[in-house]
Parts: structure tokens; sequence; C-alpha cells
């Protein structure tokens, strides 16, 4: 039996713990036989309750990591153990309780379900126009008829002539419970949007997963939205996206409350119609219980030179909060529709909640990375009625109509050779068509509250912080180490000058892009989570608007530099950045329908902006690491989208621009080019998180199949491309030839391989990848004595050099390291012989250059340049020779 320690990932234990919590922790290998062993203790050592389940195991069964679960308490522990017993699995996955805990009951109708939390109770109906029918607290509903609403308008306002706009709304076809207790249960809704008249084409469009999550005790619903954009980008222009409840309400107009979050933890708290600041008074009594949120006193005991002019007083029936950049936000509200507007305030950056409310009860809503996501909105309207309505926008029908339409008209590139030429100048890899956004997604998370009263400021501050950074419990790094996954790192280490001097670097170069995300204003609908490519020495920007210089799109893996950055460390900020960006190269930079399903794009000025689609950047080594941290279901299906993306090779081939065989090569089912870099490594990583995840034994057998091949090729990895059979997942291991790319390993193939090589005995891949990694960096005579000739296209050597540090790792081989420090260190200055490139500030704010000021450093280099720091600390840390001072 053994105990882990799990801390709370921003810190302390949040004031409440609202709506539970859910988060994924590994196990060694052998070590729990399932789920069943795992119980959970708070800081005192009381057992409290919990419902854990696998989210994949190791290759003899075992358990490698388990998804867990709490309930909602009031009073979260500083801290919880995780106590794992590795004896037999019993049937039931719940860890034993010292007392009856809270518990979910999920009921199923013929026409519905409902889920109680003990706290709120929600039903579902299965196939209606609504996500859910009524929210209710303490038997009183508080919301009603949850919908998803779009406008679609006609076309691009770009000269004169007229646009309409057309209602839609989300027509639920499909509802599946998930999970089903007893401390946490998942509804997944199904479905698309419709038009809401009859008129127009009768399309329906936006096909979107909605996940309700309910935890025992919550009275708040995690909600999880995700769409597809399926739409003509040359026609449809998204004008709006929203979600909208109805609130019943009751009791006198000046007991109604509104509350609106605004910027740092202010608040607009105001009743529908307000009893302060008027020319009399009705009393201290009557004036502190309205700001509280409390019932009014009844209005004998008011002064009657308020009570009896009551009706003089106005009500206020609609508000709105209006975010349409990351820098400005707009409060205002009116008595009703054909009335003007009133300005309330504005400010900077909206924390994304509002509530309405009443002595009874009311409802809230917040929206996590609000102003990050902008353009958004948050209205409510008919609060002086009996039936008021709130809508969260995601995208505000304020702002301009979503415009998806590709950049430019193709500048006469209707040729592969034209195309390689545009290549040579801006970097981008156009081809007429495939500039295309139809199949890409976005995810939006949100937290719904049922409220039994107004409540205080306090209780709302919290609420506001759990929907903007919901509470997550993570074990240590050191822990994440011990039972070793995700191949080749260590804990942060500072015990030398040497390693602490790359330490440094490595903080450094993280606050940098932090850094750059603000200054630069990284935010928006479709960006938010990316980053740019590289930057402009000349206009001191980065490349915006150049082609294959702009969004980042995973180049060269900074998704992996930055989990491996969390993965050590344990920081809360460096979670988020990675959680982010797996959030949006996840689904904006991947194609989730359509011919291109599974593939990715490579990087651009628009993020489905270039040609190349490409299992590299769609590949699960950038998302497993959010899904296993955190359960994530919406990840674990982006996951399973790529089980068999293996057939893309049959429909597009990713070097068709540039084959050597072009003039020979088809795609044949039995005879696909598949390369033995990005394109393996990406397909090793698919089917080993698919065989850890589900046990398919198609993926097991391609895994297993592949790597055999692999060991049996003549030149292992040296042979670059090897041709697929797609029916049997086997590669033909005859191919004799020699060819090298700097790109092979770059995309997650080290990282992918290490594992593997941990995982599976196979002493012939081994082999083939110790040799590829011993000679990539060696010298040319060393080269040609094992291989017969000296390997072309070999560059990032900074990158590279973990390859050696492998391979000196596994040989024990001391000059082997010292020379995999060299080739870090070349070309510049971190150690005695230099580095790829140095960090340095040459005008405010932070910029990368290089040595020699050449304005070609990117994100590329920033991330590679991380990832070799990272895996060679972990590797050969012994052989780091001494530093000279860091500027």
């Amino acid at each position: 039996m053994t105990e882990t320690t799990l801390n709370w990932l921003d810190g302390g234990a949040p004031a409440a713990l609202s709506g539970g919590t859910t988060w994924g922790m590994p196990f060694a290998r052998g070590s729990l036989a399932g789920a069943s062993g795992i119980s959970v203790a708070d800081a005192a050592g009381r057992t409290v309750a919990s419902q854990a389940w696998p989210l994949a195991t190791w290759p003899d069964g075992s358990l490698k990591w388990a998804g867990i679960a709490l309930p909602a308490t009031d009073a979260p522990s500083a801290h919880y153990n995780v106590t794992s017993d590795g004896g037999p699995s019993p049937k039931t996955e719940t860890a034993p309780e010292v007392e009856p805990p809270p518990h979910i009951e999920v009921t199923e109708a013929e026409d519905s379900v409902t889920v109680s939390t003990g706290a709120l109770e929600m039903v579902i109906s299965r196939s209606s126009s609504t996500l859910f029918t009524t929210l209710s607290r303490g038997g009183v509903p508080v919301a009603r008829d949850g919908k998803l609403v779009s406008l679609l308008q006609d076309g691009a306002q770009d000269g004169p002539g007229s646009v309409s706009r057309e209602p839609f709304t989300g027509e639920v076809t499909a509802v599946v419970i998930e999970q089903r207790g007893p401390v946490r249960a998942v509804v997944r809704l199904e479905g698309s949007h419709r038009p809401d008249t009859h008129g127009g084409d009768g399309r329906s469009w936006l096909p979107f997963v909605v996940r309700f999550y309910f935890h025992a005790g919550a009275r708040s619903v995690r909600m999880v939205h995700s769409f597809i954009w399926d739409g003509e980008p040359e026609r449809d222009f998204l004008a709006g996206l929203g979600i909208r409840f109805t609130v019943p309400m009751e009791g006198q107009l000046h007991d109604r409350h509104v509350r609106i979050a605004g910027a740092d933890g202010g608040f607009l708290t105001e009743a529908v119609r307000g009893l302060t600041g008027l020319r009399r008074d009705p009393g201290e009594a009557v004036r502190r219980a309205q700001i509280d949120g409390q019932p009014t006193p009844p209005l004998e005991e008011w002064s009657e030179l308020v009570s009896k002019r009551l009706h003089l007083i106005p009500a206020w029936n609609d508000f709105t909060l209006s975010q349409l950049s990351a820098d400005g936000f707009e409060l205002r509200k009116r008595t009703g529709e054909g009335h003007g507007w009133v300005g309330i305030s504005g400010g900077t950056r909206a924390e994304g909640f509002c509530s309405l409310s009443g002595p009874r009860g009311g409802f809230g809503i917040g929206v996590r990375n609000f102003w990050q996501s902008h353009p958004v909105q948050l209205d409510i309207r008919g609060a002086a009625t009996a039936q008021a309505e709130v809508t969260a926008w995601l995208y505000s029908p304020e702002a301009q109509p979503m415009d998806l339409r590709f950049y430019h008209d193709g500048l006469g590139q209707d040729t592969f050779e034209e195309q390689l030429e545009g290549l040579e100048i801006t970097y981008e890899d156009y081809e007429p068509g495939f500039g295309n956004p139809s199949g890409i997604a976005r995810t939006h998370e949100l937290t719904l509250f049922a409220y039994d009263a107004t409540p205080d400021t306090r209780a709302l501050a919290a609420d506001v912080e759990a929907s903007s950074a919901p509470p997550l419990l993570q074990a240590s790094p050191e822990y994440l180490h011990s039972v070793r996954v995700f191949g080749d790192w260590a804990p942060v280490d500072r015990s030398t000058p040497e390693r602490a001097g790359l330490e440094d670097k490595l903080d450094f170069l993280f606050d940098f892009y932090a850094g750059q995300v603000e200054q630069r204003r990284w935010y928006g609908f479709w960006n938010f989570g990316d980053v740019m490519h590289t930057y402009d020495f000349d206009r001191h920007a980065w490349r915006y608007d150049v082609g294959g210089y702009a969004w980042d799109n995973s180049e060269l893996s900074p998704d992996l530099w930055l989990w491996y950055m969390y993965l050590r460390s344990g920081r809360a900020d460096v979670f988020r950045f990675a959680e982010a960006m797996t959030r949006h190269t996840g689904e904006v930079d991947v194609y989730h329908l359509g011919e291109w399903r599974g593939l990715g794009s490579r990087h651009n000025v628009q993020h489905w902006g270039c040609s190349a689609k490409q299992l590299r950047i769609s590949t699960p080594a950038y998302r497993r690491f959010y899904y296993y941290l955190t359960a994530d279901e919406r990840t674990g299906n982006l996951l399973s989208e790529l089980v068999d993306s293996d057939q893309n090779f049959l429909g597009l081939d990713p070097v068709r621009k540039v084959r050597p065989d072009s003039a020979t090569y088809r795609p044949e089912r039995n005879a696909l080019g598949v390369g033995l870099g990005t394109d393996w490594g990406s397909l090793a990583a698919t089917w080993l998180t698919d065989w850890e995840r589900t046990g398919n034994p198609r993926s097991r057998d391609r895994l297993l199949g592949t790597i055999a091949d692999i060991g049996a090729l003549k030149y292992g990895f040296l042979t670059g491309e090897a041709l697929y059979d797609l029916d049997k997942g086997r590669f033909d291991a005859g191919r004799e030839r020699i060819q090298v790319s700097h790109l092979s390993a770059v995309f997650g193939l080290v990282e992918i391989c290490s594992e593997l090589i941990d995982l599976i005995p196979d002493a012939a891949f081994e082999h083939a990848w110790l040799q590829y990694c011993r000679l990539f960096l060696a010298s040319e005579e060393e080269q040609i004595a094992e291989v017969g000739q000296p390997l072309d296209g070999v560059y990032l050597t900074q990158a590279h050099s973990r390859l050696s540090a492998y391979a000196a790792a596994r040989a024990g081989d001391s000059g082997l390291a010292r020379r995999a420090w060299d080739s870090f260190a070349e070309g510049g200055e971190h150690l005695n012989h230099g580095s790829a490139f140095t960090l340095r500030k040459i005008k405010p704010p932070y910029v990368l250059t290089a040595v020699d000021e050449a304005p070609t450093v990117s994100t590329n280099d920033a991330a590679q340049f991380g990832l070799a720091v990272i895996q060679n600390l972990a590797l050969i840390g012994e052989h780091l020779p001494a530093l000279q001072p860091v500027r």
C-alpha cells in the first residue's frame, strides 16, 4: 500500500469546492490491478468520498493512469492523500467511506434524464431544442430551457448592399450518460444548429457536443461546449454564438438582484428597482438589505415618502456587458425595448460572470477565459418580468461577423512548382482550396450556479474564481517522475551553478513567451492559446502577416516543451499556459470532420491556411499530457478521433510537392509512403495512446508490428520512409535506402521512442533507434564507416543533441555525453562553446535574437532549446560542463 500527497495546483486550498473536483494521476507499473484500489483522505487522515476509474493501463494490464473525483465541500482540505492498494480489483470502483457520503442520483426515463447532486437537480430532455428542461435548487427552479443559439449572416459587408441574419437554435439529437456516480456523473449531448423558422434552405450546421459535469453535493454544474465550424467561408458568416437560459423571477422588483463581474474582483451589484440614491430615504434598514442582497423589510416599515412612490422609480429590465477586445468592456442597461441604453461604466478585462436572483433563489453563469476569447458578451433581458433570460455570448453579435475567408487570392500559385517558389519567399505552403476552415473546432468551458438566495459578494467572488480557474489537485513532480511516465525528464534541480544557470534560462524562456502573449495580445476567439512563429527585427514585431512565419500551430513542439516544463516544476502558470495551448492546437489547428479529418494544419497567417495537412500537428503526443493529468473527456474525444488516422495517407500524400519519386509513386492501400519521423512518430503516439486507453487490438497490433518492421529494416530509422500496408498495418521491411530529415525527430518522435523502448522490449527496434541517435550528429567518417555514406539533411544541431544524449545514457558512454553537450552548445554562448541562440533584452520587452543578430530565431528554436535542456539534464546531467557567466 502506498500513499501519495496531492496539492492544489494554484497553491492553497480554495475557499470552497462548490462543484467538486476531478484530476488524473499515474501509478507505478504493476502496482495496481485496477482503480478500485484507490482511496482518498484529507490532511487530517479522514477518508473522504471519492470515485476512481481507469484512464490507461501498462502493457502488463496494470493500472497506469486513473481519473479521481471528489464531491463538493465548503471546507476543502489543504491537501489530500491518495492511497493505492494493489490487491485484486473488486467490481466497485468506489473508495471506502467512514460515513455515508453525498452521492449522485441519475434517473432515466424514456424521454429524459434527471441528475441530482443532493443540492441541485437538472432534468435533460433526450431530444429537443433545449439542453435541459429545468435546473432546480432545493426544489425551486432557478433556470429553464437552456439552449444554444446562433446567428448566421449571409454575406460580408464589403461594400454597398444589404445582408441578413438568420437565427438558429441547437437541436439535441443524442443524450449519453458517460458516468453515473456515485461521486461524479457526466452527461453528453450531441446535436447541431437548425433555423428557428421554416424559411431559408432548412440547413443544419455547427455540430456540437455539450457535456454537463455533476459532483455529489455540488451547487454548480460544469459545462463544456465544443462545436465544429462546418460552413462555407465565402457565404457563411457567424454573427453570434451563445447559450441562453430562461430564469423564473418572483417577488418585488426591488428584491431582484443583478450581479455582473467586472475587472480585478469588482462587481456591478444592482437591484432591478434601486432604492438607494433617491431624493427621499426609504430607511437605512431598507437600503442596507438591498445592498446586501437580502429581502427588504415589509413596506409598512419603510418611510412612506418612498413606499407610496415606488411606481415612480424606474425598473431596469435589461443589462449587457460586452467585451469586444482584450482591453475593454462596456456595461449598460435600459428599462426595456424601445428605450435608450444608459451607460453604467467600463473597464479593461471582465471576468465573465453574471447572476440574476431573488429571495427564493437565482441563477449564475461563469465563462472561463472570457476576455481572452473575445469578442464575448453577457446579456440579461426581462429582469423585471416573470421570465427573464440570461445569454452568455461566446461570440458577440455586436462584433463584426466571423470572416473565415482565405486571406489572399492565391497569387497565381496554381502548380506545385509555383507553390514551392512561394514557399521560398514567404515560407507559406499554399495550394488552391486548402485554406478552408470547414472542420475546425472550438471548446468553451462554463459553470452554471444554482442559488437558493442572492449570494453575498464574498460567495460570488469565490464562484468567479472557481469558474475562471477550476480547482485542480495534482501530484508532485517527484511523484510523477518516480512512476516513470512520459519518458526522459527529471524534476527541477539547482544543485550546481551549471544546472541553476540552465534552469534560469528555462524560466526566462517561459516568462518571455508569457509576456509576449500579453504584450502582443495573442488573444481572441480563434487565437487564444497559440503563439507566433518568428520575430521580425526590422519592424520589431512578430511576423503575423508573413506566410508560414505567423501562427505557430505546434511547429517543432512548443506543446511538448511546455508540458515537460510543468511536469518538472509543478508551476501553475506553466500548466495554465500549456492547457490553453492544448485546447487551441487540438481544436482549431486540427480538422474534426471532412476529407482532412484527423489532420492538422502547418503554421500560417490563418490557423487553417497552410496546405500541409499533416499528422505531426494533430499528434496525440501533444494532447495526452492534459488528458491524463485532468481526465478531461473532450481531450479524450480528440485522441479517439485519430485512431484511424493512417487512412489519411491514402487520400493525401504529406510530401506530394517534394517527393523524389513523384514520377512513379502512386498511393496504393498496400504501398503507402509513410515517413519514419513525423509520420510514424505521430502514428505511434496515436496507437500507443489508444492501446493504453482502450486496449484496442488494432492499435496494439499496428504499433507492435511497425516497431518490429522498423527494427527489420536494413538501415532502420535512417531509411527515412517505408511502404505501409494499410490493411495489414505493417511496413515492407525490404526497403534499402538512406534518407534523413532534420524535422523527423522534432515532433515527438524522440519522446515516443524513449517511452516505447521502456515499455516494449524489442532489441532490433532499440538498436535501430540508438543507431539513429548515435549517427545523426556523428562525424562524416563515423557515418561512412557504419552505413557507407554521410548523412544529408542534418540541421538543428542543438535540438538533436538530445539524440546523442539518449545514446550516451543507454550505452554509459561519457565521451558521447560530452559530445552531446558540445553539440548543444554549438553556435552560441550558453556554454563554453555557446548555444544556438541567446536570450537578452535588446529593448523592452524581451525579444529573441540570434548571436549574429540575424532575424531567424523563432518559437521552433525556443521549444527545441527547452526540450534539449530538459532531456539532456535528465539523461547526462552529470556530464554538464562548467558554464561561462550568463549575460
